[in-house]
């Protein structure tokens, strides 16, 4: 029997934690044996609530740490807002131990801060992507869905640990199990890890590849912005082609969406980073704190400012 601590931390992501836990339940249905044993644990002890209010009872992460054999923090809402001085050294002294750290959703997030990633490939949900980077610039973020590193096991929110929880059970029991497991949830494609975390950034409409493509590459070049040939030119199209399927699949420019984009991660950063303002105007492609400013009120109604006090 292998054990699994998941690590709740306030306002956990309640589909992240069901899609790491339900795979290692339908393991031990279908094989008719206790494969895995999953814990709930957290800082102190006790009922600790997810993102829909239900919450889970756990143990203190303390209690019998010497046994701790797989350990995955599951990390939702902010998690750059969480308090994590006293999970921080005893992550560090399971990784002094061998145990096996994974990050699920934001979780990455607590371990970067742990100190927990350094010469390690890892991913992360993809919202706090550009917020991670800009405060460990010495990190990279993968754009896949889960990553596994020797001690390390990283993935996205929602349905990826779904993926990231087969690969583990195929890794020690077999293609067959992880199957049919696979198969329990009507989850009939498992998708592998260099799985982009995002086809489109469209409210779900269908975009020209074209397009694609183009938002793809604003999403990567976010301080330093590509021109609209630069982005034709790598599209393999013309400025006006790309223009035309921009009008017709989001009724916007390619620069009006681009700023969209750059105004969208400034506001993540205001809310999830330490940065100052002018710091974040830069990071986002703003030659000056007063541009950015004006764009942001143009665009959100109020000062970059008032929506840092807003939280």
């Amino acid at each position: 029997m292998q054990t699994f601590r998941f690590l709740l931390t306030p306002n956990f992501a309640m589909m992240s934690a069901a899609s790491a836990i339900e795979p290692l339940r339908a393991a031990n249905y279908i094989s008719g044996e206790t494969l895995y044993e999953p814990l709930y644990v957290s800082g102190s002890g006790g009922p600790v609530s997810s993102s829909c209010g239900a919450y889970f009872d756990t143990q203190p992460m303390g209690d019998h740490q010497e046994d701790v054999e797989n350990l995955f923090v599951i990390a939702g809402g902010n998690p750059f807002a969480l308090e994590i001085d006293e999970i921080s050294a005893q992550l560090r002294r399971l990784d002094r131990h061998g145990t096996l750290i994974g990050g699920i959703s934001g979780g990455a997030v607590v371990l970067a801060r742990a100190g927990l990633l350094k010469n390690r490939r890892f991913t992360v949900h993809w919202e706090h992507m550009e917020a991670l980077r800009e405060e460990f610039p010495m990190l990279t973020p993968e754009k896949r869905l889960f990553v596994l590193d020797r001690d390390r096991a990283t993935c996205a929110g929602g349905v990826a640990p779904l993926d990231m929880m087969y690969a583990l059970i195929q890794a020690r029991h077999g293609l067959e199990l992880a199957t049919e497991v696979s198969n329990w949830f009507i989850h009939t494609h498992v998708r592998p890890a260099e799985d982009e975390q995002r086809l489109i950034d469209s409210d779900g409409i269908m975009l020209h590849p074209k397009v694609l493509v183009a938002i793809r590459l604003m999403e990567d070049h976010i301080a330093e912005p590509l021109s609209l040939e630069q982005l034709a030119r790598i599209c393999g199209i013309s400025p006006r082609q790309l223009q035309r399927h921009f009008h017709s699949d989001l009724d916007r420019s390619v620069v009006q969406h681009y700023l969209r984009i750059r105004l969208s991660k400034a506001e993540e950063l205001l809310r999830q980073s330490r940065l100052s303002i002018t710091e974040i105007a830069f990071a986002t492609g703003f030659a000056s704190q007063s541009n950015f400013a004006r764009a942001f009120r143009n665009a959100y109604g109020e000062s970059p400012s008032q929506r840092r006090a807003e939280g």
